[in-house]
């Protein structure tokens, strides 16, 4: 992600910069960030999970959006895009607008070099200032491999890893599961750097 300028905006103004954009930008207390265009495999692993997530759920009471959708956190002043976001029952959205919503329970992020710290850390914290938060799954795309946070208290979350394709995820606050061989479904993972090459990156989640 990068800044586009070093000037404050009000949200307002970045609502407005958005709807004539040509490219997704998020918004993080005054500033406009630019959103990096996802890879293959980025945008099979969400549309994997996007897909099989709202068939399953095509007549209960819950929904699923994918990243076209907005969400707005509202302590943080955040506008930002999940990959994949489940709702219980009715979207709350913002201020009446169709496409910002307020009340996620699941949220789905697939990992990129550029982002992963920010989608581990920052980010995390930000998402868990909304009181229907109950959920995060951060997902590799460079190899097979899930964290699943779930929330077990008041500020405490329990962790999970998924690893073994032969795996099955199975979400803790919402009835559904799915292997992780119809997760990575036509995921093409690039050959394995030697561990001088990879030096920089390992150590990074």
């Amino acid at each position: 992600m990068q800044i586009t300028q070093q000037r404050y905006y009000t949200p307002e103004e970045y609502l407005e910069l958005e709807e004539a954009a040509d490219y997704k930008s998020e918004y993080i207390d005054g500033q406009i960030i630019s959103m990096a265009g996802g890879t293959a495999n980025h945008n099979r692993i969400a549309g994997n999970f996007y897909a099989v997530l709202n068939f399953a759920f095509r007549q209960q009471e819950y929904e699923v959006f994918n990243s076209d959708m907005r969400l707005w956190i509202h302590q943080k002043r955040i506008y930002t895009y999940p990959d994949v976001t489940v709702i219980v029952g009715e979207p709350e959205f913002f201020n009446n607008r169709t496409d910002i919503i307020t009340n996620p329970q699941v949220i789905v992020e697939v990992l990129s070099k550029s982002t992963k710290n920010y989608d581990r850390e920052s980010k995390f914290q930000a998402y868990r200032t909304i009181s229907t938060f109950q959920e995060y799954l951060l997902i590799d795309q460079t190899r097979i491999h899930i964290d699943q946070f779930s929330k077990t208290g008041k500020k405490q979350w329990a962790l999970r890893e998924y690893d073994q394709e032969d795996e099955a995820i199975a979400l803790v606050t919402v009835p559904f599961e799915i292997s992780l061989e119809d997760l990575y479904n036509k995921v093409k993972f690039e050959p394995v750097e030697s561990e001088g090459e990879s030096a920089d990156v390992e150590g990074l989640g």
